[in-house]
């Protein structure tokens, strides 16, 4: 007889740089720590799938979302600026100059603003809809617009050294209420508002400033808050829970993740994290957006010219990449480019066309097409001797059909290489509707000494993965 061990499942996505060490791939996947008394420390999930909301009457690609204070979504799609209405019908308010590119938008209860990075902007009339292109001398474009305290807040396209502020409870501006980045002199990359401070980020550094009430500027810099991290990336910013989430770069190097805890700027991206970011050709493109969905609080980071989506969950702290399949079974950057919370519902703009999509846990497809969900296992050796592999049992949630009465197929392939090189994959199911007792197992599964194995499956239904039972002894035995 063998040995019976369970193998947990407790990282995320981990491809260390030396893959001897880790070799993990989550793929439309996230964990959740299950209580002290369960089987395994951890269930895998499957990531919500997309449900077609409404599709933009240009048909262009969604480049922001937001919810007004009005409760009232509103969107850019193209150059055309929509509102999106309950029943998820859409009215044109006009266009922009811009048609690409990433788009902020944010209002004072009277006007939305809207800045695309270039020194333009324009505003639309919430009480009205109506869309101006902003005339003002004094408004010198952004990056990104935020808000605090009655005035909206701009890194100033004219003088990259400079930001500013509106007139209060106002869409227009005084030529003297703009200020400098006072701590070190490289430019102002993007502003964000946490916690009614303003956080200047530049492309080395990062300060902040407060409201002080002064008269002449009525913000001032908060003496001894500095950190040595700028950001890389200004649509990588984003604030959720109180911190601001970002792509950071600095005198010393590039393409860590950091969140902000109180005036400190935190790391929360891993080794392999970096060294996947660092591979890539561009990522001052990456654009980041947060939300929460079952208590999980997700930091959504994608790469457009990489192609590829990561996704950081607060309530663990692990990473996980998120996808979708074309029809070549090609993988690809996940769909959502942006993202709000409106009517109930989690909607996500796609980057490709003018399709708006629910981000729904109980839908299992990408509106009809399969998802792809992978999950690699921790490296199995035993002192370096060659060990037989009699059976794997991966335990999974079974039995859900899909009203057709077929066996759902779930895969297995491993590697004897640490992870180079995989062999052809083995299947079982997870059986079919009804069949809540099923027992995905392969077995007779050949000798290692450092074997990686991996499970994949694209299921149309509910599903979860805790972890598996494997059965082995030593091949001297």
């Amino acid at each position: 007889m063998g040995d019976a061990k369970r193998i947990p499942l407790k990282l995320g996505a981990y491809m260390a740089r030396s893959i001897i060490a880790n070799a993990q791939r989550s793929v439309n996947l996230y964990s959740e720590t299950n209580p002290e008394d369960s089987p395994f420390p951890t269930t895998q999930y499957c990531t919500p799938g997309l449900r077609l909301l409404a599709t933009a009457t240009n048909n262009q690609p969604w480049r922001q979302l937001f919810l007004a204070s009005n409760q009232q979504l509103y969107g850019v799609a193209g150059n055309t600026v929509y509102k999106v209405n309950a029943d998820w019908t859409m009215a044109s308010l006009g266009t922009i100059d811009s048609s690409s590119g990433f788009v902020s938008m944010v209002d004072n209860s009277i006007d939305l603003m809207i800045v695309d990075g270039s020194p333009s902007g324009w505003t639309v009339t919430l009480a009205t809809g109506t869309l101006h292109k902003i005339t003002d001398p004094s408004f010198a474009g952004a990056d990104r617009v935020d808000f605090v305290d009655g005035y909206f807040i701009l890194n100033s396209k004219l003088n990259a050294k400079q930001w500013y502020i509106s007139l209060f409870e106002a869409s227009t501006f005084d030529p003297l209420d703009f200020a400098s980045k006072l701590g070190y002199s490289d430019p102002i990359v993007a502003t964000c508002v946490t916690k009614r401070n303003v956080w200047l980020f530049g492309t080395q550094t990062t300060e902040v400033w407060a409201n002080t009430g002064d008269t002449a500027f009525t913000f001032g810099r908060i003496d001894g808050v500095f950190m040595q991290h700028g950001c890389a990336s200004a649509s990588s910013i984003s604030q959720m829970d109180g911190s601001i989430y970002w792509l950071s770069l600095d005198p010393q190097g590039h393409a860590m993740v950091m969140r902000s805890i109180g005036y400190e700027a935190r790391r929360i991206s891993t080794h392999a994290m970096e060294v996947e970011f660092q591979s890539y050709a561009r990522i001052d493109d990456a654009i980041g957006f947060t939300y929460q969905q079952d208590g999980h609080l997700f930091y959504f980071l994608t790469f457009p010219t990489a192609d590829r989506t990561w996704c950081f969950d607060l309530s663990t702290e692990q990473w996980h990449e998120r996808v979708w399949l074309d029809a070549d079974g090609n993988f690809h950057r996940h769909r959502a480019n942006c993202f709000a919370f409106f009517n109930n519902t989690h909607v996500v703009g796609d980057w490709q066309s003018g399709n708006l999509y629910a981000l729904d846990l109980n839908v299992y497809t990408d509106v009809g097409n399969p998802i792809p969900r992978i999950r690699s296992f921790p490296h199995l050796m035993d002192s370096g001797d060659r060990m037989m592999y009699r059976e794997f049992i991966a335990a999974m949630e079974v039995g859900n059909g899909d009203g057709l009465n077929e066996p759902i197929p779930v895969f297995l392939r491993w590697s004897d290489t640490a992870g180079r090189t995989w062999g052809n994959a083995i299947s079982d199911t997870i059986g079919k509707e009804g069949d809540y007792i099923r027992s995905v197992q392969f077995q007779r599964l050949g000798m290692a000494r450092d074997r990686v194995f991996e499970l994949s499956w694209s299921s149309p239904v509910k599903t979860a993965l805790n972890g598996a039972f494997l059965e082995y002894y030593k091949a001297n035995q």
